[in-house]
């Protein structure tokens, strides 16, 4: 026989846990008495059992031993109870609330009947809580010893706080046979799969101004997350435009960045101009981009135009259709029990039948007012949107070639996008 506890330990809400699964927080207090008529120790949960003490606060009087064969009943116990459990992994602890403090049991993963042994519960009940000065009030022997499971029994029974909890677990509806669970389980997983579902699309939907975007914009590289913050319909209406429409508004959004960045003067960005709207490719030095930008800066006569920077306006911050599967608000993993609920829900009066709490969270990113000293280069800007316009993909062609144009006409953007609108067809007539 050994003994890996003796002494007092510290209960709180009268309860004191055994747990052998690390990834579980333990039953709650319904889960653990189901169809038991024993009230003092749970163990309708594989892997854990529910210890319940006369004191509400304090220490008691605590000793696990762990024996090979069924021991001697000692005559000074007022109530005994025993109960049949199986580790669920090497690793048993005997563990406080909230998981404070845990003791190391090394128990091995066999079938164990456990006997919870109890002396001076109703003593203990009436005090509520033993201060650091006070005498102790009642102790407790937890015996473990190899055997097969069983039904749980009431040995001996004193005690009219033990008879108020025998008296609960006996109204307590039997627990979910393997199968039952297996399916809850399946049930489970299967909602939180469709909830993760409905997440993913909603967090799309915002993130595409309130509409599902084509496979052809999810695949589209380029400008068009960009795009999107400052006109979304607008994406939208462009990729349902077809290609020929497309590329007519690529062209008119290059065109329109070099005539405000103050570009067309330049023969050399004309005659890119030129061959966009001719359906060539580009001329040097548009054809490299190390080139292209050496050019501007040897031209003498590029313009020196800024402008202030374009800021997307504000749109409301993302909200979740319902509860985040998998995120809870706090977790600790030590707790276990009633513990992990009330640390969830600071609650202390409540027990709920859940093992940990859902949060719903709201995502948002605001940006101030525009830096009035920051401005950006007009020709640096503009000349991407020529590039851009030239793309294989006529999508990306117009998006990257409007986006470009967005940023050239900084603070003013609003009055390019106009021009984009008034040059697709109405929504009703796109293919």
């Amino acid at each position: 026989m050994r003994r890996p506890v003796e002494g007092e330990v510290f209960v709180h809400y009268g309860q004191i846990y055994v747990k052998s699964d690390p990834d579980s927080f333990g039953p709650d207090l319904a889960e653990a008495f189901a169809g038991q008529r024993a009230g003092l120790c749970g163990a309708a949960i594989p892997g854990a059992l529910w210890l319940t003490t006369g004191l509400h606060t304090g220490d008691v009087g605590f000793t696990v031993e762990v024996h090979e064969e069924p021991p001697a009943l000692d005559p000074q116990w007022e109530d005994v109870v025993e109960v049949s459990f199986r580790p669920d992994s090497s690793d048993s602890r005997l563990v406080q609330w909230a998981g404070e403090a845990v003791w190391e049991l090394d128990l091995e993963e066999t079938d164990y009947r456990v006997r919870y042994c109890a002396k001076g519960m109703d003593e203990a009940n009436r005090q509520d809580t033993r201060m650091d000065d006070e005498p102790q009030l009642d102790c407790y022997l937890l015996q473990f010893w190899p055997a097969p499971p069983e039904t749980d029994r009431v040995l001996r029974h004193t005690s009219k706080i033990a008879a108020y909890w025998h008296t609960y677990a006996a109204e307590q509806p039997p627990p979910p046979t393997p199968e039952e669970r297996a399916e809850a389980e399946r049930r489970e997983r299967l909602e939180q799969e469709r909830a993760e579902r409905e997440n993913r699309l909603a967090l799309e939907r915002w993130e595409w101004g309130g509409q599902l975007p084509s496979q052809a914009l999810r695949e589209v590289l380029g400008n068009v997350s960009g795009l999107v913050r400052f006109d979304a319909p607008l994406v939208h209406a462009i990729d349902a435009a077809g290609p020929e429409v497309q590329r007519a508004v690529a062209v008119l959004a290059a065109r329109r960045a070099c005539e405000r960045a103050g570009l067309t003067a330049l023969d050399w960005v004309t005659d890119g101009l030129t061959a966009l709207a001719e359906g060539r490719p580009l001329p040097p030095p548009f054809d490299d981009w190390g080139r292209m930008w050496q050019t501007l800066a040897d031209d003498p006569h590029a313009p020196d135009r800024t402008v202030g920077d374009a800021v997307p306006p504000e749109r409301p911050p993302f909200q979740t259709p319902g509860p985040r599967p998998g995120v809870t608000a706090w977790e600790a993993p030590q707790v276990v029990g009633p513990a992990a609920a009330f640390v969830a829900w600071s609650n202390p009066q409540r027990v709920p039948g859940r093992r940990s709490s859902t949060a719903v969270f709201t995502m948002g990113a605001t940006r101030g007012a525009p830096d009035p000293s920051q401005r950006i280069s007009q020709p640096h800007m503009a000349l991407p949107a020529v590039t851009g316009a030239a793309e294989a993909d006529p999508l990306r062609a117009a998006l990257d070639a409007v986006y470009a144009g967005v940023v050239t006409y900084g603070e003013h953007y609003e009055t390019l996008l106009q021009e984009i609108w008034a040059a697709l067809p109405p929504v009703s007539d796109t293919p």
